[in-house]
């Protein structure tokens, strides 16, 4: 059963297919996971297994990482995440999750955090029209007026306003694997992918969910 796997980002390239359609596909490389924790309703209120990912030196690894990692083996890694799944008793404290639980062709879910841009205006962060360039205009990129006067003599929170863009939990809800390496652990989805390269991504099966 696939539940999901964490990966690495490597970048974009594009496929061809018999008829010569162009098709951008984003490759990612696995990285080496190990259930280090089962939670169950009864002791944790929900059900999901805990993946390690993220291999370091034992010198790197907190001592508290060190101790909850006892409990599952040998495995050393630094990063942890989760997955929900509705029967964490088919699973094993210890065991190894790799590429061999995924198809081509399979939807999945990928999970990652966009590229930050800093702080930028409303016209590039909120897709806001500019005013007028020429007859006297003084309102060029100006955000204009954010609220009322004596009442409520305040902004309300939410309003559209220049701030940071990017940086931001991102997930594709349904994306295709259209290849997969099982030498080198590659795998390649259709379409893009956020964050940039060398960044972690999280993919989940949406059959687990």
């Amino acid at each position: 059963m696939s539940v999901g796997i964490f990966a690495t980002k490597i970048g974009m390239t594009q496929l061809f297919d018999e008829f010569g359609t162009i098709f951008p596909v984003t490759l990612l490389k696995t990285k080496k996971c190990q259930i280090t924790q089962i939670k169950t309703i009864d002791t944790d209120g929900y059900s999901s297994i805990q993946l390690g990912y993220e291999n370091k030196k034992i010198t790197n690894v907190t001592k508290a990482n060190l101790g909850h990692l006892k409990k599952s083996g040998n495995f050393i890694c630094s990063s942890f995440g989760e997955f929900r799944v509705p029967n964490p008793e088919s699973f094993t404290l210890g065991q190894e999750i790799t590429l061999n639980s995924f198809t081509i062709g399979q939807n999945v879910r990928i999970t990652g955090k966009s590229i930050g841009k800093g702080f930028t205006g409303n016209q590039k962060r909120h897709n806001f029209s500019r005013g007028l360039m020429t007859h006297g205009s003084k309102n060029h990129r100006l955000p204009g007026s954010v609220g009322a006067g004596s009442t409520p003599g305040r902004v309300f929170p939410g309003k559209k306003m220049a701030g940071q863009l990017g940086n931001k939990t991102v997930t594709i809800k349904r994306s295709k694997i259209l290849f997969i390496n099982h030498e080198e652990n590659i795998l390649v989805v259709q379409g893009s992918v956020p964050g940039k390269s060398n960044s972690n991504i999280k993919i989940q099966s949406i059959d687990s969910i």
